[in-house]
């Protein structure tokens, strides 16, 4: 329970003695805060166990910790506990697996099920186009580089019927076969064919529909999924969210993206704080100025330090167990574009989008004729490849309609298709260590839980 001193205990007392006789096993109280109703210096007395904190959150976390409650109920109110502090309490019961129960509503941990047959990596996202995708196939990229390929497991709001599995070695994913897959009404660009051609590694592909305050998908098959790569032979799997979506199962560590820039009142200061509190590693996405071309400079400028540290704070005000790192994406044609006249497809916004041409052109020497931002936006993509100019090959990512309407259009006029990823590289520290040291964390983990399960 979580009461406060701005009730009357006898009014407190009388709402338990109605939740016992509604068959609510009540076995103590958190006590947020208050002293109307009490004397001072003096303990709120309602009769059952309480325990108290240096603040709401704090009274909360002890009482989970000594009560082991399957659900919270929420008897507090205004002034000690406002909608924002409320939501954010949700989100740590969730985070715990607990239910948080209040007068008008109900909040449902989102299900963890142990399902993974091996280590497991999660990688998340506070939000659509926060970078998750790009920083799972880094991780999987660096993983196969050091002799441990994973298997991706993804869901998408365009996947496949079944969960399929593409193994690179012996799947066609170029622009003309996945063109063919679009040609039978097939989503080609998927995030598990976007993740085999990019990381280089089998991925296999799931759906889902709609999401929750705190990452629930509304439907979806992701644990099919799961059991499929289980009988992979690689030793790891990378587990990918979708949008602000967290996958429905038990993921041994859990690496959360956020863009820099993103609203840190959304971020952190609602039911989703169950994210953050859910992750080992925050990496701050698109951390520098996008109008910087050439590589990272040792330091950052005034701005961008102001943004990282305005994340930071924040992340560890509420998730105080999460390390935060900052990254760049770095822009990788998968083919190269020496004077070659380029127009860009990307689902980046314009500023970044301008960036990304400079990089282009600096790092590969590529001629930049035109770009769109509007990958996500078929009509507007439509209209933008009205005006490709004298370019003799489009650079698309392999988002949203980069296949069906990026490619196609390319392909019809002549042009070449060179399909484009993005390398992460985090600020003042290694990428490899960094993933290293995660799948270190991922191997204890289970080995820790396997060896629980054999002894229990």
């Amino acid at each position: 329970m979580l009461v406060d001193g701005e009730h009357s205990p006898s009014v407190v007392r009388a709402a338990l003695d109605d939740l016992r006789a509604r068959g609510v096993d009540v076995v103590g109280a958190a006590v947020l805060g208050g002293s109307e109703k009490v004397e001072p210096g003096s303990p709120l007395d309602v009769g059952i166990p309480a325990v108290a904190g240096t603040g709401a959150v704090d009274a909360l976390t002890r009482a989970l910790d000594r009560f082991r409650p399957a659900t919270v109920v929420d008897l507090s109110d205004e002034p000690v506990v406002d909608d924002r502090l409320r939501c954010l309490l949700a989100g740590h019961a969730l985070a715990r697996g607990v239910r948080y129960q209040g007068a008008d509503f109900v909040f449902t941990p989102p299900p963890r099920p142990r399902v993974a047959a091996k280590p497991s990596i999660a990688v998340i996202g506070t939000g659509k186009r926060a970078g998750k995708t790009t920083l799972a196939q880094a991780i999987a990229r660096t993983l196969a580089a050091r002799g441990c390929a994973p298997v991706i497991v993804t869901m998408a709001r365009g996947g496949p019927a079944g969960p399929e599995l593409v193994d690179p070695a012996g799947t066609d994913l170029s622009a003309a076969a996945l063109l063919d897959r679009a040609a039978r009404g097939e989503h080609a660009a998927s995030d598990h064919l976007e993740d085999a051609l990019m990381a280089g590694v089998p991925a296999v592909g799931t759906r889902r529909c709609g999401g929750g305050v705190a990452g629930t998908p509304a439907f979806d098959a992701f644990a099919e999924g799961v059991a499929l790569a289980n009988e992979r032979p690689e030793p790891v799997l990378v587990l990918e969210g979708s949008g602000s979506a967290v996958p429905p199962v038990h993921a041994d560590v859990t690496v959360c993206a956020g863009p820099v820039a993103a609203d840190l009142e959304l971020v952190t200061g609602h039911v989703g704080v169950t994210r953050l509190l859910l992750s080992d590693l925050v990496v701050g996405t698109l951390a520098d100025d996008p109008g910087r071309v050439g590589r990272l400079p040792p330091k950052r400028n005034e701005t961008e330090l102001l943004r990282e540290r305005g994340l930071e704070s924040r992340v560890q005000s509420v998730a105080p167990g999460a390390q935060v790192v900052f990254s760049t994406f770095r822009p990788v044609p998968l083919e190269p574009l020496h004077a070659r006249r380029v127009f860009l497809a990307t689902t980046a916004p314009p500023e970044v989008a301008t960036a990304l041409a400079r990089q282009l052109a600096v790092d590969c020497g590529a001629v930049i004729v035109g770009w769109s931002t509007n990958l996500a936006n078929r009509k507007r993509l439509r209209a933008d490849l009205e005006h490709v100019g004298d370019a003799d090959v489009l650079v698309t990512e392999v988002k949203g309609a980069g296949i069906d309407t990026a490619a196609k259009t390319a392909f019809e006029r002549g042009m070449d298709v060179v399909f484009l990823r993005h390398d992460v590289e985090l600020h003042d520290e290694s990428f490899t260590d960094r993933v290293v040291g995660l799948a270190q964390l991922a191997r204890a983990r289970f080995a820790h839980a396997e060896s629980g399960e054999a002894g229990s």
